[in-house]
């Protein structure tokens, strides 16, 4: 029995050793990667890695050759002043996103500029890629842009250099050694890569620049805009020479990668790059294509043998079906040749008139243009246009900005949005400005204010000013037509330019009914001993020519300027003389007639005979109204007329003040100003108006005379009535006393029309007793019916 039991025992041990035998644990074995990991939960860093590094393409490049090169790749990070610098030219800098384009379409243009440069004495630096061009490509599959040159390429130390310090300039070093070398070169070049090129990180949020340089293996540099990393490129010398940017494009920037939307950047920002532009873009074809048997048609239902008809050995030609095809090419996209640097005399009517309406969107031919270059202090060359027709809102909203004249920098478009580069009184001007001497501050979009835009503008101004000048008669007519109001403005505003300007002014004169006249022209035909410009103001050249003030002007012979627009008497104040002759309104006082001594004897009898009169006028009668009375030698058909004292407002300045949309109502200072009573001694009515009052100066009609003689001369003059109904009344009682009607008849009105008013009355008197037996009657009615029920 003890036996039996101590086997139990011992089979028990040894089974116990057999099982943790089988659950001792494997030293060789290795733990499973990442346990944590789940394929549909949260991802790791790894794994985001990973998919950001297939996601960047390169062409020849698979994703494990981006890896390994990404490994083998040096890595540099920014200073921290660059990082700083960096936020800055990303978030504050440019105002425009699109701007990134222009800005690496011109690095690769200075690019190709240093490598053409070079070629001139050594031509073997362009034996790996002869042709000098710019090339886009757009990857919408892997959101990427591409933008190629086949300019000098950067070497290894170049990339670290200039694309790892901010505004690193590669073309301010390349001109320091050409200085050194003492060589005479003049390369219209910006800048390899500066400021600009970071630029780019306004769309991308990666940037690889593959780069190519004849002293150098081609090298890969890639940057997220926090630190930045470069590596030989495993594909070995695919570009041959030259740069290849690839930006990978932030979600917000994917419309960067439409065609339509790069086309347009280019046309406006780099259509006059000196060198070719190709885009990659897609058209859709009609191409024909063979049909497959099986889609040959077979013998209809109910056909027989003997209607199928037998083919002649002509037609037995292969069957095709015209298909949809989409066609990939590269597309030009500057064709336009900058024509401001040919020589004027190269250059024809058409050519001016096909690049006007090219970059001015206009369908006319311009009225006239001028090309010029200017040199010495600053270097640039223009073309500027003289539209045919004013723009309708051409003065609505005067003085605000325009993008008439369009600013380049070595024939990069910078901005239109200049408010120095032209004044405001020539903003219908078009044209373009091209400087190699404007200095950059920080980045192409804002131009130091500096002392070279002042000369810019100068010379510009006097350029457009001659163009004027030299137009034809007819020409000029038709521009004077559409901006006559801008040369006057200009005299008000730009007064270095005033007697330039004057010249050019058109106005009608008594001269020729038809024809307007110029100022110069008017000194030629003044008379003898004529000291001044005479001119009317008006609405109108019929109101100007009857206007009592010019009466003796044009009995005398003297030429009277008519000046029937709103803006000529500013004008004219800001115009105080030309070529030593002052101007004279003709309404206003010591209006200088050349009087004989002879006159001037006989004015001064009539001043003693007229002189109570005068004094009788001024102090009692028309005390409120004028400022003096005196005996005038410029009226010959008109008894009276109100003067304007020389610094007040004539009638149509005092018209025109009170016309203004923000004017209050009695605001207007010349509405109170006194004015100077002229009479004309010679007139039967102020001779009997002298009569009546040294017979009695209180008589009714003495007073009445007096003050219509005032109303009327108010309104001869140009000026406004205060009180049309007192004017109505006086004027009532004249006609009554001409007429010899009693001055106490009233008016009667028959009874009749009063009677008709008492019928209406009795009628509604009538209407209203009818409703009151009408309800008196129903009211019995009701009542009788209660009472049978």
């Amino acid at each position: 029995m003890k036996i039996y039991l101590l086997g139990i025992c011992c089979l028990l041990v040894l089974s116990g050793l057999g099982r943790a035998e089988d659950e001792a644990v494997d030293i060789d074995a290795t733990v499973e990667e990442d346990l944590g990991k789940s394929t549909i939960g949260s991802k790791t860093d790894d794994e985001t890695v990973e998919r950001e590094e297939e996601a960047i393409k390169l062409d020849g490049l698979n994703v494990s050759q981006m890896k390994a090169m990404r490994d083998e790749a040096e890595k540099h990070n920014y200073q921290a002043e660059v990082n700083r610098m960096m936020k800055l030219i990303i978030n504050s800098l440019y105002r425009n996103k699109e701007i990134f384009l222009r800005e690496l379409i011109s690095n690769a243009s200075d690019a190709l500029d240093k490598i053409r440069f070079m070629s001139l004495t050594d031509p073997e630096v362009l034996a790996s890629t002869p042709d000098l061009k710019v090339l886009i490509k757009p990857d919408k599959e892997n959101h990427a842009l591409h933008i190629i040159d086949t300019g000098i390429g950067m070497t290894r130390d170049d990339l670290v250099k200039n694309l790892g310090t901010i505004a690193k300039s590669g073309t301010s070093e390349f001109l320091d050694k050409m200085e050194e070398g003492d060589e005479n070169v003049s390369s219209d070049l910006i800048g390899q890569f500066g400021v600009g090129f970071y630029s780019s990180f306004l769309v991308a949020d990666t940037v690889v620049v593959t780069s190519k340089h004849n002293d150098d293996d081609q090298y890969i540099w890639e940057s997220d805009a926090a630190s930045f990393t470069v590596a030989k490129d495993p594909r070995g010398n695919t570009l041959g020479r030259g740069t290849h940017i690839s930006l990978f494009m932030k979600e917000e920037a994917y419309d960067f990668l439409e065609e339509h939307t790069i086309k347009d950047l280019v046309k406006k920002y780099s259509q006059f790059i000196n060198f070719p532009i190709h885009l990659w873009t897609s058209r859709t074809e009609k191409v024909e294509e063979p049909v497959d048997e099986e889609e040959e048609t077979e013998v209809k239902d109910g056909e027989t043998d003997d209607d199928v008809k037998v083919e002649d050995e002509d037609d037995e030609k292969p069957k095709v079906k015209m298909v949809d095809k989409t066609v990939y090419d590269w597309e030009a996209m500057n064709d336009n040749k900058p024509i401001w640097l040919r020589n004027p005399k190269d250059v024809e009517d058409a050519d001016y008139n096909a690049f006007y309406k090219s970059f001015s969107k206009n369908s006319d031919d311009p009225l006239a243009h001028v090309h010029f270059s200017a040199e010495g202090e600053v270097t640039f060359r223009s073309i500027l246009f003289v539209p045919k027709t004013a723009p309708y809102d051409l003065y609505q909203d005067y003085g605000k900005k325009v993008d008439n004249i369009k600013m380049y920098v070595k024939r990069v478009f910078i901005t239109d949005d200049f408010e120095e580069m032209m004044p405001k009184y020539l903003n219908f001007i078009k044209g373009v400005v091209d400087s190699d001497d404007l200095p950059l501050n920080v980045s192409r979009e804002t131009l130091q204010q500096n002392k070279l835009l002042r000369v810019i503008k100068k010379k510009l101004v006097r350029k457009a000013l001659d163009m004027l000048k030299k137009m034809s008669d007819d020409d000029y007519k038709e521009f004077y037509r559409e901006f006559g109001t801008n040369v006057k403005l200009g005299v008000m505003e730009d007064h270095s330019n005033r007697n330039r300007l004057a010249k050019l002014i058109r106005w009608q004169s008594s001269n020729d009914e038809s024809e307007m006249t110029s100022l110069t022209d008017y000194l030629e035909r003044m008379k003898e001993k004529q000291e001044h410009i005479y001119f009317m103001t008006g609405t109108s050249r019929a109101e100007c020519e009857k206007s009592p003030f010019v009466e003796k002007l044009l009995k005398k012979g003297y030429e009277v300027l008519y000046l029937v627009d709103p803006i000529d008497e500013y004008t004219v104040q800001n115009l105080p003389e030309f070529e030593g002759k002052k101007f004279q309104n003709a309404a206003k006082e010591n209006l200088n007639l050349q009087e004989s001594e002879k006159a001037k004897e006989t004015m001064e009898v009539l001043g003693r005979e007229f002189d109570l009169l005068m004094t009788w006028l001024k102090d009692k009668v028309l005390s409120s109204g004028i400022d003096k009375a005196i005996l005038s030698t410029r009226l010959v058909n008109s008894p009276c007329a109100l003067v304007a004292t020389q610094y007040g407002y004539s009638g149509n300045m005092e018209r025109i003040m009170k016309s203004q949309a923000y004017a209050k109502a009695g605001s207007v200072e010349g509405g109170n100003q006194k004015k100077i009573l002229e009479l004309n001694p010679f007139h039967p009515i102020i001779q009997e108006l002298n009569r009546l009052y040294k017979e009695d100066a209180e008589s009714d009609a003495a007073l009445d005379l007096a003050n219509a003689l005032y109303d009327t001369a108010l309104l001869r003059s140009g000026f406004s009535l205060k009180d049309t109904t007192q004017f109505s009344d006086r004027m009532d009682k004249l006609l009554r006393r001409s007429y010899n009607i009693d001055m106490d008849a009233t008016v009667e009105i028959p009874e009749e029309f009063d009677a008709e008013e008492e019928e209406e009355k009795v009628e509604e008197e009538g209407e209203e007793a009818e409703e009151e037996v009408v309800d008196e009657t129903v009211e019995e009615d009701s009542e009788e019916i209660r009472d049978e029920l």
